[in-house]
Formats: C-alpha cells, structure tokens, sequence
C-alpha cells in the first residue's frame, strides 16, 4: 500500500529537520551540557573559607555550598551570644558570596557565547 505523496514529504521533511544548522546547534548544546557537567564535578571538589570579625571567626564550605567546618576564635565565645551568631552568619555569607564568584568563573568561559538572560542561573548554581 502506497503512502499519499503529503504523508511522504512530511515523513522526509522530519528526516531532515536536524540536518544543517540545526543538527550543528544541538551537537554544540550537548556538548557545552557535558563540559558543563565535567565543571560542576571539579567545582563540587574545592572549597571556599569566608571570614568575619578580621579572621574570628571562619566557615569552610564545600563546592556544592555544603559546610564542612566552623572555626570560632575561644577569645569570641566570651561574647553575647547574639554577637557571635552575627559573626557566624556573616561568615557564612562571605563563603557563600565566594562560591558564587568561583561558579560564575568556573561556568562563565562556557555559557558566553549563549546569550543568556541577565540574572540566569543553572539549575546547580
């Protein structure tokens, strides 16, 4: 049983669609997405220190934002509680603001020529 010829030139026209440019693009998006990946693996494996109160106080991250210690100068424990917390927490924000940098350094030479919107952020960043 044959085909009706607009059935047929719709089953080519699909075989086709990925040919040219647009084969190339999804190539070049896959690739990026493994480099990407490769990335994330490297960055999961480095860590980040903030610091707060001129070094009292110290907060070590790991590359996927996870805390891996806190180090709190004993002269600083005879503080309020309130005032150490404070120091604690800002700690943990510098770190934090520091792994963003190291992302935005580590993905930025391979998002650049994607023109992405301003403010976009991968689903590991």
């Amino acid at each position: 049983m044959q085909q009706s010829v607009p059935n047929q030139l719709s089953q080519e026209m699909e075989a086709h669609m990925f040919d040219g440019p647009l084969q190339e693009m999804m190539k070049q998006a896959q690739k990026v997405a493994e480099q990407m990946k490769e990335a994330q693996a490297k960055l999961s494996e480095k860590e980040v220190v903030g610091e707060s109160g001129a070094g009292l106080v110290s907060v070590t991250l790991n590359g996927q934002g996870d805390c891996k210690s806190v180090v709190i100068n004993p002269n600083v424990l005879a503080d309020e509680p309130a005032i150490v917390g404070e120091l604690v927490a800002s700690a943990i924000n510098d770190a934090n603001q520091k792994l963003e940098a190291m992302k935005q350094e580590s993905m930025g030479s391979l998002t650049q020529g994607l023109n992405l919107p301003p403010g976009f952020k991968f689903p590991f960043s």
